[in-house]
């Protein structure tokens, strides 16, 4: 049985990148791995829409979580935390560890975060120093209104705004400098396409100058560190030279495609994905603010979503996610960011129809994969 990969990361990974990560190692202090962090400087900065330098971790997306929380702030300063998903629990759970006061704004799950709230909040409250949250919830496929909170925190020198971009760089608009971002971190296995194991974090202006005041502890996770190598085309520390030289080639992809076609191609597999599941009588989780990123859909009440998830992958080879905390059992949710095309949606597709089919969910079968059609003709 072959295997097909669904989830909102890791996701797959293009064979002209694996070929290339394949290549004997090199050494990364000689000038042939510089001449590759070079493009790669470049090519992340096209991404991520920025003139800053984009720094390069070797770690998983939360250890870029956790350089932004360790290098904007120190120990006692307030920081408000928007949850509405699991991922938003890790920003309060980040802050608390360091020693930072959270205040949180908590929303639905499946809801977007309102804008006017967070500005009310900072308004009660001018000791806050940063707002963390998501631009894509992982865990219930919303995107939040990034560029209206943006535009609150930005008349505020002494507020930045800490975005989680690990399932939105690549997939969605997010432009750092043109929005007036402060910190964006994202991960090497979602719509980079790669293995996991790199971590990315890029800094405004502003952001740099609360950086210069942090007293809170740090060594691996020092980016300013980071950030004097990385002028050079180097890493402090040995960074995951495979990894480097396969993202390489992955910018490579993205720079060829160009940012309006990739954000185009993600809203047409996610309109089409949702649109199907909804054909087939499911209801989606975030019903006004979907991310492009991956679809969350309502597993009907008399299916059990872990038995579901099970017989995706048991029957047809099929890896989706499901939900966590409360939403476990309630949810699956489907990737289609990174390296998927139309013919890729079809899989899944046929595969939900055939599980429910199998455990009795009363649909017509076809009704997904006629609106998929459709939808994507």
């Amino acid at each position: 049985m072959k295997s097909y990969l669904f989830a909102p990361g890791p996701t797959p990974v293009p064979e002209r990148a694996l070929l290339k990560m394949a290549l004997p190692i090199m050494h990364h202090r000689e000038k042939v791995f510089e001449n590759i962090f070079t493009e790669v400087r470049q090519g992340l900065k096209y991404l991520f829409e920025t003139k800053q330098e984009v720094l390069i971790l070797t770690s998983s997306g939360t250890g870029a979580m956790e350089s932004a929380v360790c290098n904007l702030f120190s120990p006692g300063d307030r920081v408000l935390v928007v949850r509405a998903g699991k991922f938003g629990q890790r920003w309060g759970e980040l802050a608390e560890a360091f020693g930072l006061v959270p205040v949180f704004a908590d929303f639905p799950w499946g809801e977007a975060a309102v804008p006017n709230r967070i500005a009310e909040i900072l308004q009660g409250d001018a000791s806050i120093k940063g707002v963390l949250i998501q631009a894509s919830e992982t865990s219930t496929g919303v995107m939040h209104p990034i560029r209206e909170i943006a535009e609150i925190t930005s008349k505020r020198e002494d507020v930045a705004l800490v975005v989680d971009g690990i399932t939105a760089v690549g997939v969605f608009e997010l432009p750092m400098d043109a929005w007036g971002i402060d910190a964006v971190v994202t991960g090497s296995q979602k719509a980079l396409m790669l293995p996991p194991g790199l971590a990315f974090v890029a800094f405004s202006d502003k952001a740099w100058k609360m950086a210069e005041k942090s007293r809170l502890p740090k060594y691996y996770f020092d980016l300013k560190k980071h950030l004097t190598s990385a002028q050079k085309s180097q890493t402090p520390y040995t960074p995951a030279i495979s990894l480097i030289v396969g993202l390489n080639e992955i910018l490579t992809m993205i720079k060829n495609e160009g940012l309006d076609e990739v954000f185009a191609r993600h809203h047409r597999l996610a309109k089409a994905t949702r649109a199907a599941v909804s054909a087939m009588g499911l209801s989606l989780l975030a019903k006004t603010s979907p991310s492009d990123a991956l679809t969350a859909a309502v597993v009907p009440e008399e299916i059990d979503g872990v038995a579901l998830k099970k017989a995706f992958l048991e029957r047809y080879g099929i890896t989706v996610a499901g939900g966590q905390d409360q939403l476990k059992g309630k949810i699956i949710r489907i990737a289609h960011l990174g390296y998927f095309d139309p013919v890729d949606m079809f899989q899944v597709i046929a595969g939900l129809e055939m599980a429910l089919y199998k455990m009795g969910y009363d649909f017509t079968l076809g009704s997904g994969m006629k609106a998929l059609e459709q939808e994507l003709a």
